[in-house]
C-alpha cells in the first residue's frame, strides 16, 4: 500500500460515519447516499495531494456536500420534501435504521427533518449532528459566518414550530 493512500485512510476513516450521516440526511435515500459517499470518497483521495488544511473532517464533509449538489441539482434541492418522500422516510422496512428509529418521537424528528428547506438542514445537521463549530460549517457549505448563524436560528425555530405542531 503506498504511503499517500495509507495516509488518506488514516485520515478519512474515522470520518466516514460522518460523512455518510451528511449524505443521507441531505440525500433522503440510503442508496442515493451510499453512491454520494462512494463518489465522495473517490474525489477526496484524488484531490488529497492537494489537502493542506490541519482540519481534514470539514475538507471530507465539504466534498460530499458539493457531490450531493451535483447529483440532486438546483431545482431538486430549494424544493422542501414532498410526500413520496414523506413517506420513504417513514418506511417500515425492516433495516439499520429502523433499528435506531424505533421510538415515535424519533420517527417524527426524522419526518421534520425531512421537511425543512435543504440550506436549514445541512447545517442542523453540522451543527446538532456532527458537532461542527460555526467556522467549519462555513467552510463546508462556503458561506459565511453570519450566513451560517442565520440559517442555523431559522433551522431551530422551524424545527421548533414544526415539532409543537399537533398532527
Amino acid at each position: 500500500m503506498s504511503n499517500s493512500r495509507a495516509q488518506f485512510e488514516a485520515l478519512a476513516l474515522p470520518h466516514l460515519d460522518a460523512a455518510y450521516n451528511l449524505a443521507r440526511w441531505l440525500a433522503r435515500s440510503e442508496t442515493d447516499a451510499e453512491d454520494i459517499l462512494q463518489d465522495a470518497m473517490l474525489r477526496a483521495f484524488r484531490a488529497f495531494g492537494g489537502f493542506r488544511g490541519e482540519n481534514f473532517r470539514p475538507w471530507l464533509l465539504a466534498i460530499v456536500r458539493n457531490c450531493w449538489r451535483n447529483r440532486a441539482g438546483d431545482a431538486a434541492r430549494h424544493r422542501a420534501g414532498d410526500e413520496q418522500d414523506l413517506a420513504a422516510m417513514a418506511s417500515d422496512e425492516a433495516g439499520p435504521e429502523l433499528l435506531a428509529m424505533q421510538s415515535s418521537e424519533a420517527r417524527r424528528l426524522k419526518v421534520i427533518m425531512a421537511l425543512l428547506p435543504d440550506d436549514f438542514r445541512e447545517v442542523l445537521i453540522l451543527r446538532e449532528m456532527e458537532d461542527l463549530s460555526y467556522q467549519q460549517i462555513a467552510e463546508v457549505t462556503q458561506v459565511p459566518i453570519g450566513t451560517v448563524m442565520s440559517r442555523l436560528a431559522r433551522a431551530r425555530t422551524l424545527l421548533r414550530d414544526k415539532w409543537n405542531e399537533r398532527p
